[in-house]
């Protein structure tokens, strides 16, 4: 018996998440100059993850 596709280990999953975490907007803001210390970390610019 086969097991299903959904139950593989996490290690195989590599999908590329198009929804980045505050911290992971925050960091890619900083890196591009458009955050910078002190700079309130609600409502942040729109940002795409780097390839």
């Amino acid at each position: 018996m086969s097991q299903h596709p959904s139950l593989k280990g996490a290690s195989t999953i590599a999908a590329k998440r198009n929804v980045l975490k505050r911290f992971e907007r925050v960091e890619v803001l900083k890196k591009r100059g458009q955050f910078k210390a002190g700079d309130k970390v609600i409502g942040l610019k729109k940002t795409k993850p780097d390839e």
